[in-house]
């Protein structure tokens, strides 16, 4: 687990921004390829992947349920 990926779902976030979306698929990505900064070679694919995985993340949270919603 990234420790540094912050859950960001209610009721432990509010106001989640796309920046934060991205900075946890970033630092997932970091996580599983062993990159903090891919090279020039690879910095497509790890970008691509960055999005893909920022797009399924905002899914998630968008179609999670939540028992008691935040007040």
């Amino acid at each position: 687990m990234c420790r540094s990926i912050k859950t960001l779902r209610e009721p432990y976030a509010s106001d989640v921004t796309d920046e934060d979306v991205r900075a946890a698929a970033l630092q997932y990505v970091r996580k599983v390829s062993g990159f903090r900064a891919p090279s020039t070679r690879n910095a497509e694919a790890f970008e691509r992947a960055v999005d893909v995985i920022a797009a399924a993340t905002q899914v998630l949270l968008d179609d999670l349920q939540v028992r008691h919603p935040a007040r």
